[in-house]
C-alpha cells in the first residue's frame, strides 16, 4: 500500500509539474505575441512620423518662395522636425517632439494663410492633403499602438502573470502620450 501511495504522490508531483510547465509556456508566448504586436505599432508611428519629416521640406520650400521674409517660422519648423526624426526617441520624447511640431506648423500655416496665391498653388494644396492625411495615420497608428501597450501591460500586471512576467524579462511599456492633448487631438487645419 506505501508504494501505490508513493506512485500516486509522484503522479501528482509529475501532473502539477506539467501544468505549471504549461502555464509557463502559454504565459511566456501570450506575452511575447504582445511585445511584437507592441512593437510593429511602434514601428507603424515611427514610419508615419518619417513620411511626415519628409514632407514637411517640401512644404517649406514652396511656402518659402512666397514668403521669404518669416525665416524664424522655417527655423522653428525645421528644429522642430528634426527632433521628430531623432534616433531612439522614446514614446514620452517623441510625443513632446511631436507636440512642438504641432505647434510649429501652425505656425507655418499661419503664415501661408497670409499670401492668397500660394493657398491657390496646386503644389501646396497637394503637399496640405498629404500632411492631413499623415496626420491621421499618425493618430491611428498612435491609437494601435496605445490599445497594444495596454493589452500587454494589463496581461504583465494581472495575476498570477505579475508573479513571473518580470523573471521572463517582461516590463511595461510607456503609453504615447502627450502633456498637452488638445493640442494634438486633430491634425493642423488651415482656413482659407
Amino acid at each position: 500500500m506505501d508504494l501505490l501511495w508513493l506512485w500516486i504522490l509522484i503522479g501528482v508531483i509529475v501532473l502539477l509539474g506539467i501544468i505549471v510547465g504549461i502555464f509557463y509556456w502559454a504565459t511566456y508566448n501570450g506575452l511575447v505575441t504582445l511585445k511584437v504586436r507592441v512593437d510593429e505599432a511602434w514601428s507603424d508611428i515611427t514610419v508615419q512620423l518619417k513620411r511626415r519629416a519628409d514632407l514637411i521640406p517640401n512644404l517649406i520650400e514652396t511656402v518659402k518662395g512666397y514668403a521669404a521674409h518669416e525665416k524664424a517660422v522655417f527655423e522653428s519648423v525645421t528644429a522642430a522636425r528634426a527632433a521628430t526624426i531623432a534616433p531612439g526617441l522614446t514614446p514620452g520624447q517623441a510625443a513632446q517632439a511631436d507636440g512642438a511640431l504641432q505647434g510649429a506648423l501652425k505656425s507655418l500655416f499661419a503664415v501661408a494663410e497670409s499670401y492668397p496665391q500660394l493657398q491657390a498653388s496646386q503644389n501646396f494644396l497637394q503637399l496640405q492633403g498629404e500632411l492631413v492625411d499623415t496626420e491621421d495615420k499618425i493618430q491611428a497608428s498612435r491609437r494601435f499602438y496605445n490599445g497594444g501597450v495596454r493589452e500587454l501591460n494589463t496581461k504583465i500586471r494581472v495575476f498570477p502573470n505579475n508573479l513571473i512576467a518580470r523573471r521572463l524579462g517582461f516590463g511595461e511599456r510607456e503609453f504615447f502620450e502627450v502633456a498637452d492633448a488638445a493640442a494634438i487631438a486633430e491634425p493642423p487645419r488651415v482656413q482659407f
